[in-house]
């Protein structure tokens, strides 16, 4: 690869899916995709993202829906280069306090979200073992790395759900788990955990996140995104079965 290949064309002509692409991340990712010369593709249960240039609706959690995913975009671009996992579907009591929780309500939130990642996973493992070469991105968190900093979340409504801590280590430790399984088949596997990211939190939740940062504190979309871009690039083509960490300090 060119050393001074220029910004643009850091993604020249990749065609990567981003499921979960309607949301607060994966609009910007689909934008910064775009922004470096590569094809994104929006991929959601319902897909809302105005000027994409290919949207596809999945379900993570069927089979057949990821398939259909698949096919469809590999019969519009002949093939696909990455794909990225950044879907969080969760059900209607899922934020809950500790102790508030239920058992149902745990297995069902764990079983959407980690069950999803999953079946993508494997079923565009399977896609890009096939056909040579593939990168597959799942999107984590720092609190799949550390214990949570509950005194920040004090006088808000706001709390750290004990489902997302399960699921994002999780995700992570089932990113090495490919990695090293789909060893020689020239399949990348890597995750990307974000610290926390500004979306409307109170000021006092703002205040005391910055506190625990080195600088900025809560984050931007596209502060995630320019990793994401690397990790998706060619820049990165001999990083696997890593845990990139983008959060301002606040884990350390």
């Amino acid at each position: 690869m060119d050393e001074h290949i220029s910004r643009s064309q850091l993604l020249a002509d990749k065609v990567v899916i981003v499921v979960g692409g309607s949301g607060l991340l994966g609009k910007d990712f689909l934008r910064a995709i775009t922004s470096h010369g590569g094809h994104p593709v929006e991929a959601d249960i319902k897909p809302q993202i105005d000027g994409c240039n290919f949207s596809v609706a999945v379900d993570i959690n069927s089979k057949k829906s990821v398939l259909d995913l698949i096919g469809t975009v590999h019969e519009r671009y002949g093939r696909i280069d990455a794909v990225v996992n950044s879907a969080y579907p969760r059900n209607a009591n899922y934020g809950r306090k500790f102790f508030e929780v239920t058992h149902q309500d745990f297995c069902e939130n764990i079983s959407l979200n980690i069950g999803g990642v999953f079946l993508v996973c494997q079923q565009f493992a399977e896609y890009f073992k096939n056909k040579g070469h593939g990168n597959i991105i799942n999107i984590a968190s720092i609190y799949g790395t550390i214990t949570p900093k509950f005194e920040i979340y004090e006088n808000t409504s706001m709390t750290m759900p004990v489902e997302y801590a399960a699921i994002k280590s999780a995700v992570i430790h089932l990113t090495k788990y490919l990695s090293k399984y789909l060893k020689n088949h020239n399949i990348r596997v890597n995750s990307l955990s974000p610290g926390g990211v500004l979306d409307k939190q109170p000021n006092s939740f703002i205040a005391a996140y910055k506190q625990k940062s080195n600088s900025k504190g809560l984050l931007s979309p596209d502060d995630i995104s320019n990793t994401l871009i690397y990790l998706i690039s060619d820049l990165s083509r001999y990083v696997s079965g890593q845990n990139l960490i983008v959060d301002d300090g606040f884990g350390s």
